[in-house]
């Protein structure tokens, strides 16, 4: 009793003397305390053997949070030292197994719909983006059926003729905005490309009508949808905050748009003059003979525009901050194409691209370095043993990938933080190509090639890999051929540093701003 009453004498006191304020505070931190405290003896002392190793943390809930967030390729770097390339850690109270390499890529991208789930992952947030019916707001089936539709809509005919309107958009992006007046200047890199990236994107893809709407309204519209992505977004999707308000508002008015441009074009009102996928999916049915409703066309067209628009701004971003830290790249690049195709550059085609390799490979070495998405998630929907190991990874845990992670490790590519096109020259990407050709596979949108041996998967693997990489090199390389034959470019002062990377939302992005002096090679019209 003598020790009791050592320490129950000075607590007592301090509970009668103390104001209400400072017991409530003193509770507070008495309980994170011993919060904290059973957290590091639960991680110390109750170890669960066929489970991945834990990432210590000190906080519960909370976990490795912030130290992923703030740079999730260092997270995953560091903790492959440690650990290896399997390892748990706490994401927003989730426990989440990260598996890295080829192994870990091909173990959750090619997992079965027994064994993983993309839908409860990604739903919580697409869907309020989106809208209803589309993505991840129905069944795997009728998803495999809706990337059927976009895929068979870019056709060859079709990629050619974005080929033409994204050239157009270029050039009349360049002469009218206000940064690109004069003989000589600077722009801010990542919010330029955003602008252009939309333009291109809408024109192409969704014809004349929506690019025409996005120099009025429809801009400020996309920005308050995209506020949708908001990381927090996972847990608080449903939340009244400002910015969800703002999102609702936002994807009603655009659903109700795309449907009016749907019903003037199904009255006969527009010819169809144009390959956009607006007309392409008004012609499509279900398998069950349904046609595709037209709130759907528009959750897609929202869904097809923004992921886009996304993955291409930044890339293409990165692509003119790379080329700016090595200027006399830029001018091999002028010189291919005027060798190819040549010396007055005539106007660029379709079949054009496939003839100026170092512009592709600048395109793949950029994806390689900067994958537009760092992490891949899936929840885990059943108990699934790890080949080679005795861990076995609990139904409800999230399992995680990140491609980004092979394509820049070492044992694949030498000297890989090393940005260099030339890599790609000796044939690099048809080994890693043929890597994953081992193994077809029809997940009810076309045959793809089943494997993902390749340390190389900017666009993904699986059912949910990317359907828009035809897309995406047209409209990058369309935008480089331009910005090529427009501009010298480099960094101010002529440095050579890059610029660091914004993990803020859920796409890798350079951190803005991020300027680029430009000087133009012509003499303005």
């Amino acid at each position: 009793m003598g020790i009791l009453s050592e320490i129950a004498g000075p607590l007592g006191e301090f509970a009668s003397t103390a104001s209400l304020p400072v017991l409530v505070a003193a509770g507070v931190a008495s309980f994170l305390v011993l919060a904290v405290v059973l957290n590091v003896l639960q991680q110390l002392l109750f170890k669960k053997p066929n489970e991945p190793p834990m990432v210590f943390h000190w906080f519960p809930v909370l976990g490795s949070t912030i130290t992923y967030g703030m740079d999730p390729y260092k997270f995953f770097f560091s903790n492959r030292e440690k650990y290896g390339d399997v390892f748990t850690f706490i994401l927003l109270g989730k426990k989440t197994t990260v598996m890295l390499d080829t192994k870990g890529n091909n173990f959750i991208l090619n997992g079965k719909l027994k064994d993983v789930n993309a839908e409860e992952i990604y739903a919580p947030l697409c869907t309020p983006v989106f809208g209803k019916d589309v993505v991840y707001d129905c069944p795997n089936s009728k998803l495999m059926e809706q990337k059927k539709f976009v895929k068979f809509g870019l056709t060859q005919e079709a990629l050619r003729s974005y080929v033409r309107l994204i050239t157009s958009e270029c050039e009349d992006f360049i002469k009218r905005h206000k940064d690109f007046k004069g003989q000589r200047g600077t722009f801010n890199v990542p919010k330029v490309m955003a602008e252009l990236t939309i333009y291109t994107a809408s024109r192409s893809l969704q014809g004349e009508e929506v690019r025409n709407i996005f120099d009025s309204s429809f801009a400020e519209l996309y920005h308050d949808l995209d506020m949708g992505f908001s990381p927090i977004n996972f847990m608080l999707s449903w939340a009244p905050l400002p910015h969800n308000r703002a999102r609702d508002r936002a994807r009603e008015k655009m659903i109700q748009t795309y449907g009016e441009i749907v019903r003037k074009r199904r009255s006969g009102a527009v010819k169809k003059d144009s390959h956009d996928m607006i007309w392409h999916l008004m012609d499509c049915k279900y398998k069950d003979g349904t046609p595709v409703p037209d709130h759907e066309i528009a959750g897609i067209m929202i869904a097809l525009l923004m992921a886009g628009q996304h993955s291409s701004s930044s890339t293409i971003a990165w692509i003119l901050l790379r080329l700016a830290t090595k200027p006399e790249l830029i001018e091999e690049l002028l010189a291919e194409q005027k060798a190819v195709l040549g010396e007055d550059l005539p106007p660029l085609s379709f079949e054009d691209l496939s003839k100026l390799p170092l512009h592709a490979n600048t395109v793949k070495e950029t994806l390689r370095m900067h994958a537009p998405i760092h992490s891949i998630m899936r929840k885990v929907m059943q108990p699934m043993p790890i080949e080679g190991t005795n861990y076995v990874v609990p139904a409800n845990h999230t399992l995680m990938s990140s491609p980004g992670v092979s394509a820049n490790m070492p044992e694949h590519f030498v000297n890989p933080s090393n940005w260099d096109p030339h890599r790609w020259d000796a044939g690099l990407a048809a080994k890693f190509e043929g890597q994953n050709d081992e193994d077809t596979i029809d997940y009810g949108w076309g045959v793809v090639s089943k494997g993902t041996q390749s340390p190389y998967l900017p666009f993904g693997a699986g059912r949910h890999r990317c359907i828009g990489e035809q897309f995406a090199y047209v409209q990058l390389q369309t935008i480089l051929i331009a910005f090529v034959r427009e501009f010298k470019m480099r960094n101010p002062g002529g440095s050579r540093e890059i610029i660091g990377t914004d993990y803020a939302s859920l796409f890798s992005r350079p951190l803005a701003p991020a300027i680029v002096e430009w000087e133009r090679r012509h003499k303005e019209n």
